[in-house]
């Protein structure tokens, strides 16, 4: 394997490496001393306890943020993407772009049917743009109120598909 995660065939073309974005299980450190348990001798009777001390500092504890179970899989794939290497760019490219074009134009799609159905529906029912509610005319009220909270939830709708979307791609580098 070259330091690059690319493999050269013959006529030059470099290919990504076959490994890449899977996870390699690693063996964790097993502990070589075990600790030594030491019975203490018992307290004298004719003694009061000793008293505990309140200002007394807290053992300290080693903690540990690294993952050591974390493949380095995960990371090749990352680099990959980072760089924007050949097959970073393909995958980006190949995935996650269409799935965010298709909802994006479905979408869209349903925004144009909706608003263009608007026109159609006050032609064929020539009455009901004479109908009133509290004094106001029931086709104002559709074409200057309703678009506003139907545009906003179709804009919500497709920030969380987005979302959705993005967090599968990132599932699918990962493992």
């Amino acid at each position: 394997m070259t330091d690059d995660f690319y493999e050269r065939l013959p006529n030059g073309v470099r290919e990504p490496d076959p490994t890449l974005g899977r996870r390699v299980r690693q063996q964790l450190p097993q502990p070589t001393d075990r600790a030594v348990v030491e019975s203490l001798p018992p307290a004298p009777d004719n003694e009061p306890p000793p008293k505990p001390e309140h200002h007394a500092r807290p053992k300290r504890e080693r903690v540990i943020l690294a993952d050591p179970r974390r493949g380095s899989g995960t990371l090749r794939a990352r680099v990959e993407l980072e760089e924007q290497t050949s097959w970073g760019k393909l995958l980006v490219k190949d995935h996650l772009v269409k799935v965010q074009l298709r909802t994006a134009l479905l979408l869209s799609g349903l925004v144009v049917v909706v608003f263009g159905s608007l026109p159609v529906l006050f032609y064929l029912l020539p009455g009901f743009s004479r109908l009133s509610l509290a004094g106001i005319p029931v086709a104002w009220l559709i074409l200057g109120v309703l678009p506003f909270p139907f545009l906003f939830a179709v804009g919500i709708w497709y920030n969380r598909l987005a979302e959705r979307n993005e967090r599968a791609f990132v599932d699918m580098i990962e493992n």
